[in-house]
């Protein structure tokens, strides 16, 4: 096995979730149910372990499991959510984290942090400063993985939700960038793409990487790469500024 998955349900009211950067378009709740258990599938057919957070279906957001807590090593931390609407889906995270044997950290006020703003990449943390994380927020975990031999890289947004909404790694270092919307110099060894849904990958061990099928050229330049990748559909959560790396979180 390559470690665990944390995922959670879609809540009965998804088509409820917070959005921000693009126009609303009605999400289909059952097909997002369907497309989240292929998601889950995708992720036991490559080695992960995955458990089920409890549900918390008076959060339409909460099925965005990643940005309610950060894991680093055996450390993980709670986060405190910018959009306030999303503060009460932590309290069943942090029960699930408590059940993996993990130990806790907090984000406390006035700071705020989402997970979907944090991309660890070997001992490189970059954090990204937009709407959802803020300043403060961005020290609290500077401070809480230095001892873990973490260096924390914040990162200025422009028009987008978090920074894996533009920019995530590949297994041998390499960064998927969507162009303008991150200061493209912070990233060693950048391959712009041209496809939204290309940006976001989830790295699954070896040479798997899980990609949405909404970027068909990004996964195919992927497969001339040598990788694997690993096409999931999510078409109903990107309606609501959803990506692969959302809705779960990892743990080697």
């Amino acid at each position: 096995m390559n470690g665990t998955g944390l995922v959670r349900q879609p809540s009965s009211r998804l088509a409820e979730g917070i959005i921000t950067h693009i126009t609303r378009i009605p999400v289909d709740v059952s097909l997002a149910q369907v497309q989240h258990a292929a998601y889950v599938a995708a992720l036991s057919a490559s080695g992960w372990a995955v458990e089920q957070a409890p549900a918390a279906d008076d959060c339409p957001d909460s099925v965005f499991i990643e940005d309610t807590v950060v894991i680093c090593e055996d450390l993980a931390v709670l986060t405190r959510p910018g959009a306030p609407a999303r503060r009460a889906e932590v309290a069943g995270v942090a029960q699930a984290v408590g059940g993996l044997g993990l130990r806790t950290a907090t984000i406390e006020e006035p700071g705020t942090l989402e997970g979907g703003d944090v991309l660890q990449v070997g001992h490189t943390v970059y954090v990204g400063r937009g709407a959802r994380t803020n300043g403060d927020g961005i020290r609290q975990l500077r401070s809480l993985l230095a001892p873990l031999g973490r260096t924390v890289i914040a990162v200025p947004l422009g028009n987008v939700l978090h920074l894996k909404s533009a920019v995530t790694a590949l297994p041998d270092g390499t960064f998927l960038l969507l162009p303008g919307l991150v200061p493209t110099e912070l990233f060693p060894a950048v391959r712009p793409v041209d496809e939204e849904g290309g940006c976001h990958v989830v790295p699954l061990g070896g040479d798997r990487v899980m990609i949405a099928a909404s970027a068909p050229r990004t996964a195919e330049m992927l497969d001339s790469l040598g990788f694997t990748p690993v096409v999931v559909d999510i078409s109903e959560f990107e309606k609501l500024e959803g990506c692969v790396t959302c809705l779960s979180v990892l743990r080697s």
